[in-house]
């Protein structure tokens, strides 16, 4: 898929037909973003080191499927690591996955500085907005933009992640609550220059080529492996 940059904010659009996406200017380039960590993923012994990829987040990358049960090798976090690995078999990868099922962002940031930079990582991703609901948009602006203030001021390179679906929300009404919290971490990712992966437009636009979103997803508010996956794609464009 092509990218163009540079464009005012609110055009964050992937059209079927042309297969552009249009990033909001700010946003980091899925093309150079990581390049010291690319650089260093083909690195061979005995001149490689361990990348550290934490995961910080509420259930979704935990890896809960149908809870209770939590299918780790199927969540995203670790499809990831699979692909990465296949891409960079030199590499030696560590993937932390630090989130907590039924977490918002106000309790993942308050564990940030001993759960999460503890780690040192070389890369962060959050995936907090499905929680976040229940604290609103500001507490939530607040806890992320803490988050990524302190992961940047080490030099952490950051990936923010926007809601997987629920299945109880109206993905067609673009004023539901979750859109809101998706368009909130967008404007982050462009103020902040981070990475994103807009996993709620990801969805929604299987929901608006007729697809079913129930295929993708283990319960309400769980993706299945085909909804990881989904998110995992994304992702390894990064790499």
């Amino acid at each position: 898929m092509k990218t163009i940059s540079g464009i005012a904010f609110g055009l964050l659009i992937v059209t079927a037909l042309t297969g552009y996406r249009l990033l909001p200017f700010g946003v980091a380039d899925p093309a150079t973003y990581l390049t010291d960590i690319k650089t260093e993923l083909t690195n061979k012994w005995p001149k490689n080191r361990a990348v550290t990829l934490v995961f910080h987040g509420h259930s979704v990358p935990a890896g809960y499927f149908k809870t209770p049960v939590v299918n780790t090798l199927g969540a995203y976090p670790h499809l990831l690591l699979k692909r990465i690995k296949d891409r960079y078999p030199y590499a030696v990868v560590n993937v932390v996955v630090t989130a907590i099922g039924g977490e918002q962002s106000e309790q993942g940031a308050a564990r940030f500085q001993s759960d999460v930079l503890t780690h040192k990582p070389d890369l962060l991703l959050i995936d907090y907005a499905l929680n976040d609901r229940r604290i609103g948009l500001e507490k939530a602006r607040r806890s992320w933009q803490a988050m990524i203030e302190q992961a940047q001021k080490l030099g952490i390179k950051v990936i923010l992640l926007t809601p997987s679906p629920d299945l109880k929300v109206d993905m067609s009404n673009p004023a539901n609550e979750l859109n809101g919290h998706a368009n909130q971490i967008r404007q982050l990712a462009d103020r902040y220059q981070t990475g994103l992966v807009d996993s709620y437009q990801l969805f929604d636009a299987k929901r608006q080529q007729g697809d079913s979103l129930t295929r993708y997803m283990s319960q309400g508010n769980h993706p299945n492996e085909a909804g990881h996956t989904l998110i995992a794609d994304e992702l390894i464009k990064w790499f």
